[in-house]
């Protein structure tokens, strides 16, 4: 099971982002940084300096799917969320899709 230490990050505007394709199609995306809901909101060099991140989660045609594995987001994105909370939702969607 993959969980928030396997995803990779890399330095994007703003901040750092992470994004992983499963094995059963579905995408999440990990971002933090100045214009994310994460904190801090700060142009940040490492996914170390961020405390929570930004989680997005779309299927293989690209739809938003976030509020199937976090039924209690109100958005296709769910801010300021910590390292286990990611790892949580990796597993979710890794064991039921």
């Amino acid at each position: 099971m993959l969980i928030f230490e396997d995803l990779v990050f890399e330095k994007t505007f703003g901040g750092v982002g992470a994004t992983h394709t499963f094995d059963n199609g579905i995408t999440i995306s990990v971002q933090a940084g100045s214009g994310n809901y994460s904190t801090p909101r700060e142009n940040l060099s490492s996914s170390d300096d961020f405390v929570s991140f930004e989680v997005a989660v779309w299927d293989e045609g690209g739809d938003w799917i976030t509020k199937e594995f976090a039924p209690d987001a109100n958005d296709d994105v769910i801010g300021w969320q910590g390292r286990g909370e990611i790892s949580f939702l990796m597993v979710k969607i890794q064991v039921e899709k």
